[in-house]
């Protein structure tokens, strides 16, 4: 086991970085926030739809939705940060041009024009909502997600190309593999110095072809995930994701991962008990765990909406509770 990080009496660790985008990441980064004393967000920058695909094209910058969202789930805890988080996840209304951008969105925008940098603009941003942590773009430059998909023709062997975050993530085939546009991208300033001075990384939860799997893409990412001494923990999903995930198994989500990152081990896989695993189910699941490297931790990480839609989410009190648990149980290993 390569982890060898260990959490303090107080319970918390020195730092932590969380790998993804959108509601997943989010997540982690509020978990986090509970258990480590600084946490980085390494977000992913493929997104092309709604206000950050338009900002995109339109600017040429970064797509700033998912970057918004990190930083608003660092945010400070007191009143007055609190109701700028508002603010900047308060979307316009109407039916003008500002009509669904974020302000949020428009503030990095507007930093980025000003600084010249998108690190620069996101610290600037950061030190606004009185982030303590950091939000870090997996890459300084806007990529594109290119995917293999079986399922959109009547024969089920033809193999087609769908290009964009938004056509892969609602495509009604099967993704098979995905690659980035640019290939070989490099990493944005910050991010390897993070993971390797980390005492613990989180890949996941989240969509699993336009989210997780990109930040493995990036060649020095996935270098650094696989020479890093922190504890290295992979948070499954819930549930099968319609469009990317449809019909996956537990244990399917852990081959994607070792095909597209072959280098990169991982220390512990955690589990809901909500993912019905039947006990064939978790044998293969144990099975594909230790061919990462890893061991299954089963735990409770999630709770039920009370929107009325009964559905599942990861839920940060509990997701960080057994975060902690992992590097403990590690540390005693």
């Amino acid at each position: 086991m390569t982890g060898q990080a260990t959490v303090g009496g107080s319970g918390r660790m020195g730092s932590l970085v969380a790998l993804g985008g959108g509601h997943g990441l989010s997540a982690t980064l509020r978990a986090g926030r509970m258990v480590a004393d600084h946490v980085t967000a390494v977000v992913t920058v493929a997104d092309d739809g709604g206000s950050s695909g338009r900002l995109r094209r339109e600017l040429d910058i970064l797509p700033p939705g998912d970057l918004r969202m990190a930083l608003c789930a660092l945010a400070a805890d007191d009143d007055q940060h609190q109701q700028l988080t508002s603010l900047f996840q308060h979307r316009y209304g109407g039916t003008g041009a500002l009509a669904g951008h974020a302000v949020g969105n428009l503030v990095f925008a507007g930093f980025w024009e000003l600084l010249g940098d998108p690190v620069e603009a996101l610290d600037a941003v950061a030190s606004m909502l009185g982030v303590t942590g950091r939000v870090l773009p997996m890459s300084p430059v806007a990529l594109d997600i290119a995917a293999e998909v079986v399922g959109l023709e009547a024969d089920p062997r033809v193999v087609r190309t769908i290009i964009g975050q938004v056509a892969v993530a609602t495509t009604p085939g099967s993704v098979r593999r995905v690659r980035l546009i640019p290939a070989d991208p490099p990493v944005a300033e910050g991010v390897v110095e993070a993971i390797e001075a980390a005492d613990m990384v989180v890949l996941g939860p989240g969509s699993w072809f336009t989210s997780v799997i990109p930040n493995v893409l990036v060649p020095e990412i996935a270098s650094a995930l696989a020479r890093t001494s922190a504890t290295r923990a992979l948070v499954l999903n819930l549930a099968p994701q319609h469009g990317e995930t449809a019909g996956f198994s537990a244990e399917q989500h852990l081959h994607v991962l070792r095909q597209h990152a072959p280098e990169v081990d991982v220390d512990v896989v955690l589990v809901d008990p909500r993912m019905p695993l039947s006990g064939t189910e978790r044998e293969h699941l144990d099975r594909a765990a230790a061919g990462l490297g890893a061991r299954v931790m089963v735990a409770d990480i999630a709770r039920t909406t009370s929107d009325g839609t009964m559905r599942p989410v990861h839920d940060p009190a509990l997701l960080a509770r057994a975060l902690a648990a992992t590097v403990t149980a590690g540390a005693d290993e």
